[in-house]
């Protein structure tokens, strides 16, 4: 499968951005999917992830102002940040895998990122 990471932007603290991330492939819906994030310097960090069956989980850093939903027939994701804050600022990877994992490890297809930089 591959992916397309799309919505980023520059945007000041308290804004809000929607991240997409499109699939093609024909089988999306068995696929688990993750966004994990990347500042400068540091490793790979989940931010939140929806497993083929539609639970969805959140780093504590994100829970309650990230939210994250699947439509399996336009085979996409899309990360709803709203209450941005500086510290959200990095690239922003969609990954998917069958793996139900927070390790940026275990997933097997990575899109190619997105920049979301938040001012103070």
């Amino acid at each position: 499968v591959q992916l397309q990471a799309y919505g980023g932007g520059l945007v000041q603290a308290g804004d809000s951005l929607r991240l997409s991330c499109a699939a093609s492939g024909r089988t999306f819906s068995i696929f688990d999917m993750a966004w994990f994030r990347q500042a400068p310097g540091k490793e790979h960090e989940f931010v939140a992830g929806i497993w083929w069956h539609g639970a969805t989980y959140y780093a504590d850093s994100v829970k309650g102002r990230f939210t994250l939903s699947r439509d399996n027939i336009k085979k996409a994701v899309y990360l709803q940040l709203n209450s941005l804050k500086p510290e959200d600022t990095a690239v922003y990877y969609c990954a998917a895998g069958q793996t139900q994992s927070y390790l940026a490890s275990q997933y097997k297809y990575w899109g190619q990122g997105t920049q979301v930089t938040v001012s103070s």
